[in-house]
């Protein structure tokens, strides 16, 4: 309650409403919320498509450098990864702003992303889909019906992870 730092005079709630009133702070908490959520879901679309892609590759060497790529981001230090994009913006001629962080983060949750559904296409019954296409089902309706309601619990995993990284 006090305004020193040093000296605890009680709590309330006097410091959060005076920054829930700065217009700077509100409108910055809003661009993340707004970055956290546009991001991830672009992110968990693009990671998924890009897993049921490599999860279809039949050449075991592609698969396994394809996934040896897509894992860089997460091995590298997000910092590292920030800086790398902002000077690959820098030396392309882009102006930095939100559009460039949200490409950021969008490259940096993908691989979360394909991590988090790989294990649920590799569970997938693949003779559930052959069912379906031997009945007369189109192989986007069949992916749709059978494939997507198998993975889900995956890509929800995904895109909460999303989210949480770009908060």
């Amino acid at each position: 309650d006090s305004a020193s730092t040093s000296v605890i005079s009680g709590f309330s709630m006097r410091w959060y409403r005076s920054l829930m009133q700065d217009a700077g702070t509100m409108k910055a908490f809003a661009n993340t919320l707004i970055l956290a959520v546009s991001s991830s879901f672009v992110a968990t679309v693009t990671g998924t498509a890009a897993a049921v892609g490599i999860n279809n590759f039949k050449n075991k060497r592609i698969k396994q450098l394809t996934m040896g790529v897509t894992n860089i981001p997460m091995l590298n230090a997000e910092i590292v990864t920030g800086i790398s994009l902002m000077l690959l913006f820098v030396s392309l001629g882009i102006r930095t702003g939100f559009l460039t962080v949200l490409l950021s983060h969008i490259t940096f949750n993908i691989p979360y992303v394909i991590l988090n559904v790989m294990p649920k296409l590799k569970q997938v019954n693949n003779t559930t889909f052959e069912a379906a296409l031997d009945l007369g089902a189109t192989p986007a309706y069949a992916t749709w019906k059978i494939t997507i309601p198998e993975i889900m619990p995956g890509v929800i995993n995904g895109l909460l992870m999303a989210f949480t990284l770009s908060i």
